[in-house]
């Protein structure tokens, strides 16, 4: 093959890629990987009773893997320390639109259940991982959302990022549902179907 038609065939192979990545951000998410199967659906879901399965994994009934991170102030905080409590774990990043767009969401989520009263658990919280690489853009973007949860973590790794790469994540923003002994209840929680969720967790307000 000359050098012409290389030229050309590369051309039209990022003619195709970037087509691909722009039908990704108008669905509403950043990728790392051009996956189809990381495309968070608009379906309304709701909790189905759980099978625990009693390894750690990334599936519905699996407990979930571990995660150390940093916060903003260097703190080391774990996500098991948040154990007792129904947890969301919720991937994101500054520099990421949809993530920005869904944010309102999730803040309307904690400020709703945060206090609220769950059939078997301690209550509500957000534990956020950031696939940032400037602490200063990210801490910004906490800021101008007004996510005002404690649990804020990154190792500024951007793409390359080790809770990213534990919880296999390919797009953001990604969610996992937990519940209050670290198992897997619900992924990939958006808009109208994280407060369903929830609903079916509480016993009141």
């Amino acid at each position: 093959m000359d050098f012409a038609n290389q030229q050309k065939n590369k051309t039209m192979k990022l003619l195709k890629i970037s087509i691909i990545a722009g039908l990704f951000g108008i669905m509403g998410v950043c990728t790392a990987f051009i996956l189809p199967d990381s495309i968070s659906t608009s379906s309304e879901k709701t909790i189905e009773p759980i099978q625990k399965s009693g390894k750690v994994g990334l599936d519905i009934g699996d407990t979930a893997p571990e995660i150390v991170a940093t916060s903003p102030d260097g703190k080391e905080i774990k996500l098991s320390s948040l154990q007792g409590k129904v947890v969301l774990i919720d991937f994101w990043a500054s520099w990421c639109m949809p993530c920005r767009r869904e944010n309102p969401n999730v803040v309307s989520a904690y400020n709703k259940y945060n206090k609220a009263k769950f059939k078997d658990a301690k209550g509500f919280e957000v534990y956020s991982v950031s696939l940032d690489k400037s602490k200063d853009k990210w801490v910004a973007a906490i800021a101008q959302d007004k996510l005002d949860w404690k649990y804020h973590v990154s190792d500024l790794g951007g793409w390359a990022s080790q809770p990213a790469a534990i919880y296999s994540v390919r797009s953001i923003p990604h969610s996992v549902l937990i519940d209050k002994e670290g198992t897997i209840i619900a992924k990939d929680l958006r808009g109208r179907n994280l407060h369903l969720a929830l609903d079916e967790l509480v016993t009141g307000f």
